[in-house]
């Protein structure tokens, strides 16, 4: 069976997992025992084989420097034999914070969103600020004076909003109808520290926690996929070693909350489920 090309667009601001996701994801490929298996060589591994190194000490990684960007390609094949070679990203978040930011969106990042088969959307949710801003005013409130009030900003799922219509215009996607390609996954990181009961659905808690683009998803895709992941299960620190999580591995670490509040250890199922779309 001939591969598919997927390119995998990993959209996520500073401080919400990514390089932590893509080490323990390529990991995951590495060990096997999960729904997806590395298919041939993987190629520019640098990135990640370093994140690795820091967690198989029990460390959290360091943050990816701001211009810093660099693709992995990794082919992939699932159980059912459905091959493709995924192109993962690793870069700074603070160049998603520029896109909307500065609305001038360079070239490169152009050609990424252009040919991207796949967008992975990742939020911490905990780090989103609550914030009033103009569209959680009381409609009762507009127009009165207030001598005390700040200049107002928006809020952050206000600016990722944005930030997906930015890409939206540049990949030249309308909205007649709700989309299927690009496929979308909404990756709730940082999962454990949301102290959630068991069975939480990740749909109810974006809702909950961010209605403005919960509702915006819903409009804009067809199927988003929306999954909660803890990719290192525990807080891990740069400095001091996690013995236990030396010990055991940390492919023995983390995990992902499907669409029906179930629980898995496999943190490759959000691009299994891309793949089967």
């Amino acid at each position: 069976m001939e591969a598919k090309h997927r390119s995998i667009l990993l959209i996520g601001e500073s401080n919400v997992g990514k390089t932590h996701y893509g080490a323990q994801f390529l990991k995951r490929l590495i060990v096997q025992g999960c729904e997806l298996e590395m298919n041939g060589a993987a190629t520019n591994l640098r990135p990640f084989e370093d994140a690795m190194n820091c967690l198989a000490e029990g460390k959290a990684t360091r943050h990816t420097a701001a211009g810093s960007y660099v693709e992995s390609v990794w082919p992939i094949v699932d159980r059912q034999k459905r091959q493709a070679e995924m192109i993962w990203p690793d870069y700074g978040g603070e160049q998603i914070r520029d896109l909307t930011r500065n609305r001038v969106i360079p070239a490169p990042w152009r050609d990424r969103v252009s040919s991207a088969s796949d967008w992975i959307l990742v939020v911490r949710l905990n780090t989103v600020r609550q914030a009033e801003d103009i569209f959680t005013r009381p409609i009762s409130s507009l127009g009165q004076q207030n001598p005390d009030a700040q200049a107002q900003r928006l809020s952050d799922q206000a600016r990722l909003i944005e930030l997906l219509q930015i890409l939206l215009y540049v990949a030249g996607l309308g909205r007649e109808t709700r989309l299927s390609v690009p496929g979308l996954s909404v990756l709730l990181s940082c999962w454990d520290e949301l102290g959630l009961a068991a069975g939480t659905k990740p749909a109810d808690v974006l809702k909950e926690r961010v209605p403005m683009l919960f509702a915006f998803l819903q409009s804009t895709w067809e199927v988003p996929d929306i999954v909660g992941l803890s990719a290192l299960e525990k807080s891990l620190t740069e400095n001091d070693s996690d013995m236990a999580y030396a010990t055991r591995g940390p492919e023995h670490f983390g995990y992902v909350i499907l669409p029906d509040g179930s629980h898995s250890t496999d943190i490759t199922l959000p691009v299994q489920r891309l793949l089967m779309a």
